[in-house]
């Protein structure tokens, strides 16, 4: 692995945080510290493991670390998180980091992803108290009796399915009160208009906020978005239903 240039990065890391409206965390010396740490470690371990195909570490700051850390301002003080299909690890690395405030569960399907991000957050002191990484699959731990059901404040996922799907996995976990935050691209909007019948699950219509991701360097920016949807009523006990089923024929 080539040698990370540490100037450099913090450097880059500072400019992305500023311009895209997230100074406090631009200022935070120990959140910069712990990044390097966590990309230092990524690119290590993505020798031998398929973590990611973004290599360049001003990319890894832009498509990783700010695009993770969109959704901190949208999450109370203290609350607990659920992290669905985390992967490598986004965006509950970055956001465990940034938030210690935050109790957050992390669940993959595959096994070798959930013992590297628990070994990462180990590494980076966040382990376990702020974060947790479990092999599961979110219809089976969100059915009724299971470890997920109405457990979290919050439900965050990037880059894991259509809105429709996503919505019938992720809303039975949540409390009344509490809300998904899906991490979204260029059809977010499109997503929503095909994901209009989640409210029988309990669920209050969908918003959209545009969050575009800002190079600091060239000024180019990236589609994004975050869909976000409360949940106002207990979800029926007949969901979720299996995953088959659910991509069969969304709601």
């Amino acid at each position: 692995m080539t040698p990370i240039d540490q100037k450099d990065f913090y450097d880059y890391l500072a400019a992305a945080l500023e311009k895209n409206g997230m100074s406090d965390f631009a200022r935070n010396e120990t959140l910069s510290q712990a990044l390097y740490a966590l990309t230092c470690r990524m690119l290590e371990v993505n020798e031998y493991m398929n973590l990611t195909t973004i290599k360049k570490p001003h990319d890894i700051i832009m498509r990783h670390y700010v695009d993770s850390l969109t959704v901190a301002a949208h999450i109370p003080e203290g609350a607990s998180v659920l992290d669905i299909g985390c992967g490598a690890g986004f965006p509950c690395l970055p956001l465990a980091l940034a938030r210690p405030d935050l109790r957050i569960t992390a669940i993959d399907s595959t096994e070798k992803k959930v013992r590297y991000v628990n070994e990462t957050a180990a590494m980076l002191g966040i382990f376990p108290d702020t974060l947790t990484a479990i092999a599961m699959r979110a219809e089976e731990g969100g059915s009724v009796g299971g470890q997920l059901r109405e457990k979290f404040n919050i439900v965050v996922s990037r880059a894991v399915a259509h809105l429709s799907i996503l919505g019938e996995l992720a809303l039975p976990c949540l409390k009344i009160g509490g809300t998904l935050i899906a991490l979204k691209g260029a059809k977010a909007a499109e997503e929503m208009n095909d994901a209009k019948g989640l409210g029988v699950l309990g669920a209050s219509p969908a918003r959209l906020i545009p969050t575009p991701l800002t190079a600091p360097d060239t000024g180019e920016s990236d589609s994004h978005a975050l869909v976000m949807m409360d949940k106002c009523e207990k979800t029926p006990k007949i969901y979720p239903r299996k995953y088959a089923q659910i991509v069969k024929k969304p709601l």
